[in-house]
């Protein structure tokens, strides 16, 4: 009996250690990671150097306010020429918030058509591991993307900017894409436009391109007289193309001067991404290898530029603020019934400017409370305390939030523009007003009722919106369609806790 407990004990051990083995195996079968092919040749192969030089690039550029940058263009050549370059770029968005970064570039060593996805789950360098978005696998099944690994596995275009990424948005997931040069202008707007549908308020497109290859190793010399300076209108020339946001006079340009932008394909998805938004671009630094060695017998040009939406309302640490705010006054107001006292002559002047806001409470998916002021009547941190109580404790759809609820509630704000009333002829002309951008405001005499632009994710049929809206305000559901109904708009300036 005795021997039969012990072989019984030493098979449970068996099982147990040969589950540890396989679960192990499993792992590291999932994870699959793509090994630096430059690092130590285009630029340093170990931590600590790497991180030296990265900072070093960094601290020796600033920051300037270009509002919320939605892309950005940089050079993909060895640090020792174009890194000082990219830091001008990078710097712009160091610290921010983004959580995924979409790094297209120029496939240098194969040829395709399309766009090409790593079927990596992690790329690698020097300062470690940054993962693969998940979104890669869905994006692989759309038009015009494939799984096309041997092209990455030695091109430098995209591996150039990770260490960069690593080193400003530490947190931040990746999704390296690498165009084909056989993809031609149809294909790149459809490319595009699938793109359009990965990005929102929290991701960064990067374009990795090089400018201009001029001279006899690249087999480029259109002219031999005046090089720095007829480059220079050679490439400011397609900046300003690029500025323009016109992606047919820019393939055009290229055409016609025969321009060897290596990433034109990566920039033309760009172009057609941000076209049709009011997005601002900004040109950032120019500069040339000729430049910085003294020999423009052979010589790359190096660009940056940052695509932004208008200027933010609210750098990153007033919405901290803010939201850090929102929170404690809940819980000192749930705790004790008073306000936070605040000092007041630690505020910015965006906090202390009278504005409209929202404070808004959820509970995952779920709202617990919404609550806000719309028509400018007290500074923003005051707005910002006394609707975050009113989200907390009455808002009459919802009982008041209890104090251990609050752990759970995720805090969202909105900071509102003023309204602008807008005249329409017919039901169906108030539709073609309005874009999804627009928060709503229907009044027919007493009765009134508002959504907040957020609610066009919920109710992306505009029908649908107002029918909704009407019956929010206890009008009848087609009071929309009625001329004498008033409608004013606003915009909201968003933000939540992570």
């Amino acid at each position: 009996m005795e021997i039969r407990k012990r072989h019984i004990v030493f098979m449970i051990v068996l099982l147990i250690i040969f589950l540890i083995i396989f679960t192990m195996k499993t792992d590291n079968d999932k994870k699959k990671v793509r090994a630096s092919a430059v690092s130590g040749t285009w630029y340093p192969g170990s931590e600590t150097e790497l991180k030296k030089t990265i900072k070093g690039f960094l601290n020796n550029t600033k920051k300037v306010d270009l509002g919320r940058i939605k892309a950005i263009i940089v050079p993909h050549a060895g640090y020792a020429f174009s890194g000082q370059v990219a830091a001008t770029a990078y710097k712009q968005v160091e610290k921010e918030d983004y959580k995924t970064v979409i790094i297209i570039g120029p496939s240098h060593y194969e040829d395709f058509i399309g766009a090409s996805l790593p079927n990596y789950t992690h790329y690698e360098t020097p300062l470690g591991e940054v993962k693969i978005s998940d979104k890669v696998n869905k994006l692989s099944k759309e038009k015009f993307f494939q799984l096309h690994p041997g092209a990455h596995d030695q091109e430098h275009s995209l591996e150039m900017q990770i260490p960069f990424i690593q080193t400003i948005l530490p947190k931040a997931e990746i999704i390296p894409i690498l165009i084909g040069a056989s993809t031609n202008t149809s294909q790149l707007e459809q490319i595009a436009n699938t793109l359009k549908e990965y990005v929102d308020d929290k991701t960064l497109i990067v374009i990795s391109s090089d400018f201009t290859h001029y001279g006899p190793n690249y087999g480029y010399v259109p002219f031999s007289k005046d090089i720095e300076e007829s480059l220079k209108n050679l490439d400011l020339t397609a900046v300003k193309l690029i500025s323009d946001k016109n992606p047919d006079a820019f393939l055009e340009f290229i055409e016609k001067t025969g321009c060897t932008i290596c990433g034109r394909q990566p920039i033309t998805i760009l172009m057609n991404i941000v076209k049709e938004k009011e997005i601002k671009s900004h040109i950032i630094y120019y500069t040339t290898s000729g430049e910085l060695t003294g020999d423009h017998t052979n010589s790359v040009s190096y660009v940056t530029m940052a695509f932004s939406e208008k200027s933010e309302l609210l750098t990153l640490d007033e919405r901290k603020f803010l939201l850090k705010l929102a929170r404690d006054t809940i819980q000192e107001y749930l705790k004790t019934g008073n306000k936070p006292k605040v000092d007041k002559s630690k505020l910015t002047p965006a906090l202390k400017k009278v504005q409209g806001c929202f404070v808004t409470l959820n509970i995952k998916q779920d709202l617990r409370g919404c609550i806000g002021t719309i028509i400018p009547q007290e500074e923003l941190y005051k707005c910002v305390i006394n609707n975050a109580i009113n989200a907390a404790v009455n808002d009459g759809r919802f009982p008041e939030v209890e104090l251990d609820e609050l752990k759970d509630i995720k805090i969202e704000i909105s900071v509102l523009t003023i309204p602008k009333k807008i005249d329409f002829k017919s039901g169906e002309d108030l539709k073609k007003k309005l874009t999804t951008k627009d928060g709503v405001i229907l009044k027919q005499g007493p009765y009134q009722s508002t959504y907040l632009p957020q609610v066009w994710e919920q109710l992306a049929d505009p029908e649908e919106f107002l029918s909704s809206l009407c019956i929010k305000g206890n009008m009848d559901n087609d009071c929309w369609k009625d001329t004498k109904t008033e409608v004013s708009v606003y915009q909201a300036y968003v933000f939540e806790e992570d």
